[in-house]
């Protein structure tokens, strides 16, 4: 089965990590990434990073992107548009709380619309 597929930005390598880490206790088959810290691992983000994180997470059904700061956004969208692909989101909610939604509602198998739609709703 596929899934819709969940990227993790966070200016901390280590944030990135442990979100997942948190999500995978509960649910183990939706592919996640995370795009932590700068090419350097240090504080910071990587449009390079969220690009090849989308790349692995892609499945076909949809790619949903959580990140913590403001400039992880910024990156983020710029990593979309770069990528052409048109059902990759960028999802305004607390990425720990919103990627936690989007895993289990995504491991549902339910479609990127209804994903997203919940993790709205609980925000």
């Amino acid at each position: 089965m596929t899934y819709v597929g969940l990227v993790l930005i966070s200016h901390s390598s280590k944030i990135a990590e442990g979100v997942k880490e948190l999500i995978r206790q509960v649910v183990k088959d939706v592919p996640i990434e995370t795009a932590g810290g700068t090419e350097e691992n240090g504080i910071g983000t990587s449009i390079d990073k969220i690009q090849a994180a989308i790349s692995k997470v892609d499945q076909g059904r949809g790619v949903l992107l959580f990140y913590d700061l403001g400039s992880a956004k910024m990156n983020a969208e710029m990593a979309i548009e770069m990528s052409g692909l048109e059902n990759v989101r960028l999802i305004e909610a607390p990425i720990v709380e919103g990627a936690y939604v989007a895993a289990v509602e995504a491991g549902m198998g339910k479609e990127l619309d209804e994903v997203e739609k919940r993790v709205k709703a609980s925000f």
